[in-house]
């Protein structure tokens, strides 16, 4: 993926973030990343939750509308 601007870079690292929460999570038995570092605190791990869906979102729409 060619990153041209700062918004492509900080979808990718959300989208990894997400992937390997998703890989801790089914290999390791229910151990969630995100929650472990913010476990404290419940509406920022809902907000990097959001973050990486709308990361994921993002990009999609670059893998297959973008040129």
């Amino acid at each position: 993926m060619n990153m041209k601007n700062p918004i492509d870079l900080i979808a990718l690292i959300l989208v990894v973030v997400g992937a390997v929460n998703w890989g801790l999570y089914g290999a390791l038995n229910k151990m969630d990343l995100v929650a472990m570092i913010f476990g404290s605190i419940p509406i920022a791990a809902q907000i990097v939750y959001i973050l990486v869906g709308i990361a994921g979102l993002y990009m999609l729409y670059a893998a297959f509308m973008k040129k």
